[in-house]
């Protein structure tokens, strides 16, 4: 199949209902060829769409969560620009693929990030102070400073520690669902990508376990459209990212990622199939990255203004909250509300994360071995006599 150059979610590409049974098909409008969507970009629903069974209180959390995740990545962007963080990418215009998506998975289910779900650790409960401390790397890190900027672990919430390799999550993804599969245990696994990482290895072992063992578990691909400064037609040749499930005997759904409704759809879908037994599925969200890939990157040296612009006008944001207005469940005032309550959420967090000490020394040879052995001994002794510290007595075994 020849690959159709990249269309924003509101071409004419034919829509599936919401309540449609994913199928494997060669039908040219079938659910890896068409286009899931539910809430076009003005805020009406689709024609022949219906919401799928949730709640007002719902809908305007998922709402609001995204509104969150917003605020808060543009106050790390501010803090990275004024020098205060190393190093953050901002989920912007993706929101509506992150929080969609998570909203549809039970507590007991795991996630394992890419790049970009930092809105669903947030979701999941990870306290604001802790997700700052991940950030600046100090002694209120629960990863000790060890891990790159934004590359969060929330265990209480069961996200996975994010990595900077592209696609190893998702072999991780598969061995987790099968040691549920193994125990009997109804949970699912799900595994987050981006267009990019389909090209890479580890995507197409992942995808041939979890068919071949039926795993419960969901791959996400959130098709931003640049896989850095790499565009989606030369990326892949298959018509759509999700269309590739059907060389691995599996599932594929292709959604509107800018409709968080539709996104929650199709995973909630793909999430009761693979806990009752039905094994994995491929949703790819098609949306966009409105901002850089990351602060260390300018992407005006490989796409244009009008691009941008073009995907501004289908903002998840927007057109969530025009279609809560017009049934009356959101305003003006609330939304000023949210904004501010999380604004300040952050200010306190980060005022309280700042004034943090750095790791403690000894933490540098903790965590490696269970019982430490005497070259680290010797190696801190070294340390903290160069330092002129008092040494301290390094914990034996793990806790």
């Amino acid at each position: 199949m020849a690959r159709k150059p990249a269309t924003a979610p509101s071409d004419p590409t034919p829509t599936v209902a919401a309540g449609h049974r994913f199928t494997i098909s060669q039908d040219e409008k079938a659910d890896d060829l068409g286009l899931l969507q539910i809430i076009r970009p003005d805020g009406s629903l689709a024609p022949g769409a219906a919401l799928p069974p949730l709640q007002e209180k719902d809908l305007e959390s998922i709402y609001r969560h995204m509104v969150r995740v917003r605020t808060v990545e543009g106050k790390l962007h501010n803090l990275q620009r004024s020098g205060r963080i190393r190093f953050y990418g901002q989920s912007l215009g993706e929101e509506g693929s992150v929080i969609g998506s998570a909203y549809a998975l039970g507590r007991d289910d795991w996630i394992f990030p890419a790049l970009r779900q930092g809105g669903a650790m947030l979701m999941r409960g990870m306290p604001m102070t802790m997700y700052m401390a991940e950030m600046f790397g100090n002694s209120l890190d629960i990863q000790k400073g060890r891990q790159q900027p934004m590359h969060f672990s929330y265990p209480e919430g069961n996200v996975v520690a994010w990595s900077s390799c592209m696609s190893n999550q998702l072999p991780q993804t598969v061995g987790v669902a099968y040691a549920f599969k193994i125990r009997g245990q109804k949970h699912v696994a799900v595994g987050y990508l981006g267009d990019g990482a389909t090209s890479e290895g580890d995507f197409h072992v992942a995808m041939n376990f979890a068919a071949t063992w039926r795993t419960p578990c969901v791959f996400v691909c959130q098709n931003n459209q640049w896989a850095i400064s790499v565009p989606g037609a030369l990326q892949t040749a298959s018509a759509t990212y999700a269309v590739k499930a059907r060389a691995y005997g599996m599932p594929g759904i292709r959604v509107d990622g800018n409709d968080a409704v539709a996104v929650y759809a199709a995973t909630k879908q793909a999430v009761d199939r693979a806990r009752a037994g039905g094994g994995p599925t491929l949703v790819e969200c098609v949306t966009y990255r409105m901002g850089a890939h990351s602060s260390s990157d300018d992407p005006k040296r490989y796409r244009s203004d009008a691009e941008v612009a073009k995907w501004k006008q289908l903002d998840p944001i927007d057109r969530l909250r025009i279609y809560l207005e017009s049934v009356g469940l959101w305003s003006d005032a609330k939304d000023r509300e949210l904004v501010t309550a999380v604004q300040d959420e952050v200010d306190r967090a980060v005022k309280e994360v700042e004034a943090a000490p750095p790791p403690p020394l000894e933490s540098m040879f903790q965590d490696v071995y269970h019982d430490v052995p005497p070259h680290l001994e010797h190696q801190y002794e070294e340390l903290a006599r160069i330092k002129g510290i008092q040494k301290k007595s390094l914990y034996k075994g793990f806790p």
